[in-house]
């Protein structure tokens, strides 16, 4: 798969049908889908990982793999979308990160490594985040 990003601890790279199981257990695993109005089905998570390819052919972006640099384990998925905010069509940052990896920065190394390629690589004039309101560990990042 084609790498986009490196961090210090972190690859980002574009997810494939290979990483099916791995999303899956993300998107099913209701600690880290709290934010989201319905249980993921199978269906439902092909549908996410096919609509990340068709970004990735359209756009240029979407979704990427977090993986682990020190052992290759894919730990979330962070990227760039579009999305609409109060009306308006806005380039947001948006990641889920497994939860043996909450507090621990690799949501802020890989927002931060994902902000820096849209002003530099994309030219965005703006990034935005869409952050839940009782989200206050996202607030802070």
């Amino acid at each position: 798969m084609k790498q986009i990003l490196a961090t210090k601890r972190l690859f980002l790279r574009e997810m494939g049908q290979e990483d099916y199981s791995d999303l899956s257990s993300l998107l099913q695993d209701r600690a880290v889908m709290y934010a989201y109005e319905h249980d993921f089905t199978a269906e439902d998570v092909q549908e996410w990982l096919d609509r990340q390819l068709r970004r990735y052919r359209e756009d240029g972006y979407g979704l990427w793999a977090m993986i682990l640099r020190e052992t290759g384990e894919f730990i979330g998925q962070v990227g760039l979308t579009r999305q609409d905010a109060a009306g308006e069509e806005v380039l947001e940052i948006g990641y889920l990160l497994k939860h043996a990896f909450w507090h621990q920065g690799f949501a802020s190394e890989a927002t931060e490594a994902c902000k820096e390629y849209a002003f530099q690589i994309l030219h965005a004039p703006k990034v935005c985040s869409i952050i839940k309101a009782d989200n206050i560990a996202s607030q802070k990042g």
